[in-house]
């Protein structure tokens, strides 16, 4: 935790090498054409976060964003809604969840920060694919670099209606699975898709996990796909869902660090 920490005083104690651009709310059609696979998934009306479809029946989104966040029990798959492109009251698509996957060394409680952040993802598996030709299934592209040029589209408690666009942010530094990006998110951003932007068309290379502070500076944290995607497309193809136990104790400590969580806590 504390190299963690150290990352994140010196890179904001350095500034900001490249200027980012600020988010653009999809206001109409023609701002959210092509994003609308990013949707929102609510949980039973007490919660939400981000997700994006990556095949036509399952969605990509944080590990943490699985359990309640009250009293940490998982979420069972009747719980959940995915919104696809999301806006203003309307969605391109609605699916229940069939199936989730978390990754299976994911540990809600655990007391390891750096443990906790590379391994927060998942996979829902909805009970009818999404085939519409508005939504389109992301790809998914390799780890980028420090100092690469990436992308977030998310929801946020203080923009629940409408998904904004930040197109331009920048890979800040990589630790081992986690990237720390200049990308702005808030509670609600959980498990948004973080993308290469670089080529013709979007890639997701993260998902957001957690935002974090020093001395005033934020900064957003992602959660490496590397191996763990492949593992929980493993666990879908076979059927096999995994939940670690989790518990009514409070979450451990995240010192300078805090879990990105919805309009109650996710």
């Amino acid at each position: 935790m504390r190299k963690l920490l150290t990352i994140f005083f010196i890179l904001l104690m350095a500034g900001q090498a490249q200027a980012d651009s600020t988010l653009k709310a999809f206001q109409t059609g023609d701002d959210s054409r092509g994003w609308e696979a990013v949707g929102r998934l609510d949980f039973a009306g007490r919660s939400f976060c981000t997700g994006a479809l990556i095949t036509e029946t399952l969605v990509l989104t944080a590990a943490h964003c699985m359990f309640d966040i009250d009293n940490h029990k998982p979420h069972k798959p009747q719980d959940i809604t995915f919104k696809a492109g999301w806006r203003n009251g309307q969605a391109q698509a609605y699916r229940a969840a069939k199936a989730i996957y978390v990754h299976p060394e994911f540990a809600l409680n655990s007391g390891d920060l750096h443990d906790r952040l590379v391994h927060d993802v998942a996979l829902i598996e909805l009970d009818r694919p999404v085939r519409t030709t508005s939504v389109r299934p992301f790809a998914i592209s390799a780890r980028p670099e420090k100092g690469q040029s990436v992308g977030v589209v998310s929801y946020a408690h203080d923009r629940a209606e409408t998904p904004s666009l930040q197109e331009v942010c920048h890979v800040m530094a990589r630790q081992g699975g986690v990237l720390v990006t200049s990308c702005e998110v808030d509670f609600g951003s959980s498990g948004a898709p973080i993308f290469d932007m670089s080529g013709p068309t979007p890639r997701i290379v993260s998902v957001v996990s957690a935002k974090a502070q020093f001395r005033g500076g934020r900064v957003s944290v992602g959660t490496s796909l590397d191996g763990a995607l492949s593992d929980l497309l493993q666990m879908a193809s076979t059927g096999k869902s995994h939940f670690q136990k989790a518990s009514n104790e409070p979450l451990p400590a995240l010192s300078q660090t805090e879990f990105v969580v919805g309009v109650t806590g996710h």
